[in-house]
């Protein structure tokens, strides 16, 4: 079993997802509520909005859906998406990709436990930490 992350977006699935693409080198699937059968059991302000959204990052993956309903919940905050890279430069690159637009809450440093780990909240609303897996030296 591998737990997968759900993230919830209001009206920025498709464009965090790109972008998600993008840093991470891959392609984002999506199902969109229009032409679905889901769209008439929707409000009509979800009829262009992302049903179902799925990103595979390394031996992982991620999900996420634009907040459907008439009255979007509020943002994420208990819960960060953690990516472990390979090498520091390749954890920084990412640190530094996704943080643009974000706000910084533990900039990308050397710690203990890592040559490089750093947190933030993207422009999207969603929080991560980015950390490098190679032993610290």
């Amino acid at each position: 079993m591998t737990p997968i992350p759900y993230l919830f977006f209001h009206d920025t699935c498709e464009e965090a997802f790109t972008f998600y693409g993008k840093v991470f080198g891959t392609t984002p699937q999506f199902m969109r509520v229009k032409g679905s059968p889901m769209e008439e059991h929707l409000p009509p302000s979800a009829v262009n909005g992302i049903m179902h959204a799925h990103l595979v990052v390394g031996d992982g993956a991620l999900n996420g859906s634009d907040d459907l309903s008439d009255t979007p919940g509020p943002a994420m905050a208990g819960c960060n998406v953690m990516i472990a890279l390979p090498d520091e430069d390749r954890a920084r690159a990412c640190f530094d990709a996704l943080s643009e637009g974000g706000e910084v809450r533990m900039p990308f440093a050397p710690q203990f436990w890592s040559p490089g780990f750093g947190a933030f909240t993207d422009r999207f609303g969603i929080r991560w930490m980015i950390d490098t897996a190679a032993d610290p030296a």
